[in-house]
């Protein structure tokens, strides 16, 4: 199987790398417009800032590219947001594949206190959908570090609560994004990334 991992300004590749090779898998770190199109399955890592890493997109063509394929295409954290139609981080239009907007969390206060921007920690996913949660718990525990969060709606496939519910994972034809680190997400995390390559 040909898998290819998005080469670009706000990847966090390497960890994503290792996290493949710890379940078998390997894979291409491209920007090559054909290499991408040409792969069984695609990862789009993130990290970063949303208005940069798209400006790096589209000068590279990538953008366009990137909503035509019609593999199996995985966003991670910044990549998930960038899926989605907008992002607050900058006011920045972002590729459109999901209709869910990004936004920043609000100051909120729970029973533990006033919640810290960004959420970095262990959060738990619920109301899973699709396989790409195939024998994985509702309630798992996963890794997230983001400030900013996607809104639910209708290609919301796991939910989480941070000061208030948000997807944690979203699903529109071939294309699934998740919020949290699957690489850095322990045996749930390799569980979703055999997941997805089966799918």
């Amino acid at each position: 199987m040909e898998l290819a991992i998005v080469k670009y300004n706000a990847g966090n590749i390497q960890s994503v790398l290792y996290a493949l090779e710890r379940i078998g898998a390997t894979a291409t770190v491209t920007d090559d417009h054909e290499l991408l199109r040409k792969a069984d399955k695609v990862i789009f890592p993130g990290v970063g800032e949303a208005s940069s890493a798209m400006r790096y997109l589209q000068a590279h063509g990538l953008d366009t590219v990137l909503k035509e394929l019609q593999q199996p295409v995985l966003g991670i954290c910044l990549g998930m947001q960038l899926m989605c139609a907008y992002s607050e981080e900058n006011d920045t239009n972002c590729l459109g594949i999901f209709e869910e907007k990004v936004k920043l969390f609000p100051a909120a206060t729970t029973a533990d206190g006033p919640i810290k921007i960004p959420q970095i920690g262990w959060n738990n996913i619920y109301s899973l959908k699709t396989d790409l949660f195939k024998a994985v718990p509702e309630n798992s525990y996963c890794y997230f570090v983001h400030g900013y969060y996607a809104s639910l709606g209708e290609h919301t496939i796991a939910t989480t609560e941070y000061g208030q519910a948000y997807s944690s994972a979203l699903h529109t034809k071939n294309f699934y994004g998740v919020q949290f680190h699957p690489e850095k997400s322990a045996a749930t995390g390799e569980t979703i990334l055999k997941n997805f390559l089966n799918i």
